[in-house]
């Protein structure tokens, strides 16, 4: 496995997060006043609860991208947590984050 690829890999998806995370917290916070008409209303909250949950997605990946990151620099990276075997390749390429193997993941 190229851990200089995976990195790399991590840090470009640690970019983009970051950037779609500021602008959704750009658009949380303007202080818009709602609008007067009650149907508006339900639609801007329900459009505001779909920022913050994209929000809230977005920083908890980007906490596990951190983790990633930090098991690079230790040395722990591509083992499971679980039994310490190495995870699959296929799986950390599609899942560069994961910190188990597909058997203890189950």
């Amino acid at each position: 496995m190229d851990l200089d690829h995976v990195k790399t890999k991590l840090l470009e998806q640690k970019e983009q997060i970051e950037r779609r995370v500021n602008a959704i917290s750009s658009d949380l916070n303007r202080s818009e006043p709602m609008s007067q008409d009650f149907s508006e209303q339900a639609t801007e909250q329900e459009n505001l609860d779909v920022l913050h949950a994209l929000e809230h997605e977005g920083k908890e990946e980007l906490i596990l991208i951190n983790q990633a990151l930090a098991r690079l620099q230790s040395g722990e990276y591509g083992l499971c947590r679980e039994c310490g075997e190495e995870i699959n390749p296929a799986r950390l390429d599609a899942l560069p984050f994961v910190t188990t193997c597909i058997s203890c993941a189950e």
